[in-house]
């Protein structure tokens, strides 16, 4: 028997023991490799008689297994398999013979007449889990704090697929399992012990001992659900009334919270509904069944190479250009202590930075530093942090109004008002201090950075560096580079980003970037439905059905309608329009100016807001300016409006593909999700056109919706051309953005 990635040897009293070690890889994941090594030792204990049982344990001290590896499922995600004509029947059986090959190993491995015992000396994460639990005995370290136990696949659009929708119902019962399951919860070994997941806890040193003491100590052992008598803790739906209840209850809370969107949540419900009603070998097969039809959706695909794929490569710097060494930070300055800057100096003193916090006066400076300290004993006060810790943390940050304490920063970042006339100033005045190797950030979220650049007397140095707020909670920065900002300046701004542990997007110049640019036609289609007179209720609904964090109503109270109203103005003088006549510049002016409802600031824009700033109602007089038209939304108008918000969203990020804004379709994607929220089902605006709809299916229903709503839908030339030519955002701008540079 030869095995590559896992170590098989029997001892003196025939206990095997299967050490999972992955060659040259930090943590175990099931990779194909895997599978086939568990799949030869499952068949050599079931049939050598010298065999008495069997041990599964680790050889990486990061833990036992994380699960599936979904670098070879994204691999094949929008493939189209095999060329060789068969039948849609032969095509299905191979299907499930492939998805079952896991799931009939482990329960040849459950059933072969031999005790099974798992140590666990560090996590075990989906079908890590999933193996251990065909073990008849589980032991788990105590002394590792950073073990995890659970079935995450949910979070990417999955279900587990080995046994996990089965055996942990029947382990712990529906009620305790089914949220674990849904929410893709991850769980500590004292509360593994609690439930009954695992049956022992010892020291990492004696796991293996342990289990093996306890295989020789009950050569006999059963799975729980293989005992004659056995019943699931609680019951099970058609016997008992509690356990009908809780699916029942967990059907309806998943609607309330998903709106249908999520494939995998709806079928992990029916798995465990259908599944612990038969004997577990039949709900094993109908587990199968639901992880194949959940992996083969479009949604599927997409979260997993979103949510999963890119967000690791770009979290570890995968846009990063090459052939420049690691910038070091030991010092960082941000000018303006204000909301922005106070959060962005807290993640740098976080990340073990000396900060500078620089204001025009030592009270705005201290009341920026005062954002840290009140988030540092927030998390004393939580155990989440040590006060030892927290005063360290507060120690690297220096509020000051002297530019002389800039001095020696290996960056800065300006993040002051959105004045190009202040920017400006605070440019000259920073770069007196730096270094020529120093690299000069503006946090800015729509002026362009060529513009800004003007100011500097290193524009090479100059880049926009745009975080989201607020600064602590948001994981993305969205970096510019201007005309003239060089590929090493790009390189250390990524490696800021990076240290200060948040995910990284590389976009070009342009008005608004890319994030604020796209983000904005949300709210902005909100407004033209409002003015077309559907009601806001029915907006409001939607946009949150449809994916969307807020309704589009909402988010244009959090920006503020007077922002609103001042961008509305502006694009209409840019474009030489008479915002006079413009009816929904008029009614924005109404709010504003004659109503002086701005928005969440205020407490009253198009919501009315309670004293924490949370939406109470829809202010009942909105539409004293404008008629309501629309008052219910049959099934066929939500779908309408729907399209109509995220299509129009997709809409502005192919054309910042087309203008170069955009070169890497996982920056499109990761951005889309966490600056705006884009409907995260969907992974991301590229994605949505590439494998939700189709390019070419896509093309065709925004041409439709250009010429019902306008022509703020009509497709672009890149999106025909790919249209034409077959291809996906992922073939024509790949990671790296090469083909669009080399195409450049």
């Amino acid at each position: 028997m030869k095995l590559e990635t896992f170590s098989f040897d029997i001892d003196a009293d025939g206990i095997a023991h299967a050490v999972f070690d992955v060659p040259g890889r930090s943590m175990n994941t099931l990779t194909g490799k895997a599978v086939a090594d568990i799949i030869a030792f499952t068949q050599e204990v079931a049939t050598n008689d010298a065999i008495k049982g069997l041990v599964i344990s680790s050889g990486k001290a990061s833990g036992f297994c994380a699960g599936a590896d979904l670098g070879e499922m994204g691999d094949r995600a929008g493939s189209g398999g095999s060329s060789e004509p068969k039948s849609e029947a032969e095509i299905k059986k191979a299907q499930f013979d492939a998805g079952f090959s896991l799931n009939k190993t482990l329960r040849q491995l459950e059933t072969c007449g031999k005790p099974v015992a798992v140590a666990l000396n560090g996590l075990a994460l989906g079908g890590g889990l999933e193996v251990a639990l065909a073990g008849h005995y589980r032991v788990a370290a105590n002394d590792n704090p950073k073990l995890q136990f659970g079935l995450p696949e949910a979070k990417i659009g999955l279900l587990p697929g080995a046994g996990g929708t089965q055996r942990l119902p029947r382990l712990v019962g529906v009620q305790t399992a089914l949220p674990l399951i849904l929410q893709g919860e991850s769980f500590n070994a004292e509360k593994a012990l609690a439930m009954g997941v695992v049956n022992e806890l010892a020291p990492s040193s004696e796991t293996v001992a342990k289990a093996k003491a306890w295989v020789k100590a009950n050569p006999k052992a059963k799975a729980p659900w293989d005992e004659k008598g056995f019943k699931v803790p609680g019951g099970v739906p058609h016997r008992s009334p509690g356990a009908g209840q809780v699916m029942t209850m967990a059907n309806a809370m998943l609607h309330a919270k998903t709106y249908g969107n999520y494939p995998a949540q709806l079928n992990i419900l029916s798995c465990v509904y259908e599944g612990i009603m038969v004997p577990i070998d039949a709900g094993l097969r109908i587990e199968t069944r639901y992880f194949i039809n959940t992996q083969q959706r479009p949604e599927a695909k997409a979260m997993i190479r979103s949510l999963f794929l890119s967000t690791q490569a770009l979290s570890k710097g995968g846009n990063r250009p090459a052939g420049y060494p690691k910038y070091e930070l030991k010092k960082v300055a941000v000018i303006g202590a204000g909301l922005m800057g106070a959060g962005i100096a807290y993640v740098q003193a976080k990340a073990g930075i000396q900060t500078v916090l620089v204001d025009v006066s030592v009270e705005n400076a201290e009341k920026g530093k005062d954002y840290s300290r009140k988030l540092v004993e927030k998390d004393v006060s939580r155990g989440k942090l040590t006060q030892e810790k927290g005063d360290a943390l507060l120690a690297l940050i220096t509020p000051t109004t002297s530019y002389d304490d800039v001095k020696g920063a290996d960056l800065v970042v300006e993040a002051v008002f959105e004045n190009e006339e202040l920017k400006a100033k605070i440019t000259k005045m920073a770069e007196e201090q730096l270094a020529d190797t120093a690299v000069m950030g503006s946090n800015t979220s729509t002026l362009p950075i060529t513009g800004l650049a003007k100011a500097s007397k290193r524009p090479a140095n100059f880049i926009g560096i745009h975080f989201f707020s607020p600064v602590e909670r948001m994981g993305l920065v969205e970096i510019i580079s201007g005309e003239e900002t060089s590929e090493e300046t790009l390189a250390k701004t990524i490696d800021y980003v990076l240290a200060i542990r948040k995910t990284p997007i590389v976009v070009n110049d342009s008005r608004g970037f890319y994030t604020s640019r796209c983000f904005g036609t949300y709210t902005r289609e909100g407004m033209e439905m409002l003015a077309e007179g559907i009601k806001p209720a029915i907006i409001e609904n939607v946009g949150r059905q449809c994916g969307m964090p807020m309704g589009a109503l909402e988010v244009t109270d959090s920006v503020g309608i007077d922002t609103a109203l001042k961008v509305t103005r502006a694009t209409a003088e840019a474009m030489g329009a008479d915002v006079q006549g413009d009816e929904r510049a008029q009614f924005l002016a109404w709010l504003v100016e004659d109503q002086g409802r701005v928005g969440r600031k205020a407490g009253k824009g198009f919501y009315d807001y309670n004293e924490k700033g949370k939406p109470e109602r829809l202010w009942p007089d909105i539409n004293k300016m404008i008629e309501v038209k629309v008052d219910e939304c049959p099934p066929a108008l939500k779908t309408e409006l729907t399209h109509r918000f995220l299509v129009r969203q997709a809409i502005e990020v192919a054309r910042c593909f087309e203008e170069g804004v955009i070169t890497d379709a996982r920056d499109a994607d990761i951005g889309s999700i966490l600056a705006w929220g884009f409907a995260p089902y969907t992974g991301g605006c590229a994605s949505y056109m590439d494998l939700i709809w189709g390019i070419k299916p896509f093309v065709e229903e925004a041409d439709r919706l250009a010429d019902k709503y306008g022509e703020r839908f009509r497709p672009n030339d890149l999106l025909r051309d790919m249209a034409a030519k077959g291809e996906g955002f992922y073939d024509r701008f790949p990671p790296g953005g090469e083909k669009a540079k080399a195409a450049a």
